[in-house]
């Protein structure tokens, strides 16, 4: 008998499926025109892509959306905040808050005579708002900045000097400051400089004593020309014995001098209470040196960036953070 095949003739459906349209008995020479297995499975290949293909999708933002990268930042003992004077001068309250939100600083202190206008004229309502206004933010109002000094000759003008003080620290117990920022600003060439330092520990003293009743700190900025040698600050310190009379560290390039950074440290280390830094790009100034002594010697407070305004200030922040990490090997 001569050899017979059998062809099927198939076609694809719009739907994706098959459809037999005839099969035939022929010889072996039509089989050509029959489609072979090869097209077959090409077919149903064909089918099954465009089956998958008709499908709805169900994407979700989720899967568009990039993904977010790790922060590499470990976390510091020390705190990061500012000192408005002079970068966040002309910034309001909900700027302050919003401004060091963003860059992920902890606090603030408020320096006089600033936009923020926390002063000791506020009334207590008035004051009872900017309490407010922090607590209800992750934002630490931290303390008050002033510009008294105690070095003046004039007993009628220092004692007056002192009182203000202690109405400052009023504003800052009602605001819920921690405390207030003083300096010292010079020595009087008319009054020998052992007498001067001397009078402006007993100030201090003065003053620790009604911090210790506002429950506060009284914080001495190492300043002034001749004031901010660390021996000096060491011995109006030794005038001021309270405890609740604190240092704040400067960051001063003075801070070098003498004895070295080390020995200069190692006179105040014991009574530091705040830290100011200027800008940490600055190579005249042993920054990594400094964070590594304040975390010898359990440091635990604040570390404020006192630095120049600038246009792009959240930006100069974040960059300020990424340093200050950097500088303690966190980042």
């Amino acid at each position: 008998m001569a050899a017979v095949s059998a062809a099927a003739h198939f076609i694809v459906g719009s739907g994706g499926g098959m459809r037999l349209i005839s099969a035939v008995s022929t010889p072996a020479a039509l089989t050509e025109a029959a489609f072979s297995r090869r097209s077959f499975l090409g077919g149903v290949a064909l089918a099954s892509t465009a089956a998958v293909l008709s499908r709805p999708t169900t994407a979700t933002a989720a899967d568009s959306a990039p993904t977010a990268l790790p922060d590499l930042a470990r976390s510091s003992a020390m705190k990061l905040g500012m000192v408005t004077y002079n970068l966040g001068k002309d910034w309001d309250i909900p700027t302050l808050i919003k401004n060091c939100r963003e860059a992920k600083f902890q606090g603030v202190e408020l320096r006089t005579t600033h936009a923020h206008k926390v002063e000791v004229n506020l009334s207590g309502p008035e004051r009872a708002e900017v309490r407010r206004r922090f607590a209800d933010s992750p934002i630490e109002l931290f303390s008050l900045g002033s510009a008294f000094d105690y070095h003046t000759p004039d007993a009628a003008k220092l004692r007056a000097d002192i009182e203000e003080s202690k109405r400052y620290l009023q504003l800052a117990r009602d605001v819920g400051a921690t405390g207030i920022k003083v300096r010292p600003n010079g020595l009087p060439k008319e009054v020998p400089v052992e007498k001067t330092l001397a009078q402006i520990g007993r100030s201090l003293e003065e003053l620790g004593r009604t911090a210790a009743d506002l429950d506060l700190y009284v914080r001495l900025e190492v300043h002034g020309a001749e004031t901010q040698l660390l021996p000096n600050i060491k011995t109006i310190l030794d005038h001021a014995p309270s405890p609740r009379v604190k240092a704040c560290w400067n960051s001063n390039p003075t801070d070098v001098s003498g004895a070295g950074m080390d020995a200069n440290f190692a006179l105040v280390q014991a009574r530091i209470g705040e830290v100011h830094l200027r800008d940490l790009y600055l190579t005249d100034y042993p920054f990594r040196r400094l964070f590594e002594l304040l975390q010898a010697s359990g440091y635990r407070g604040y570390t404020l960036a006192e630095i120049p305004e600038s246009p792009d200030p959240v930006r100069v922040m974040r960059y300020f953070r990424s340093l200050w990490l950097a500088y303690q090997n966190l980042l």
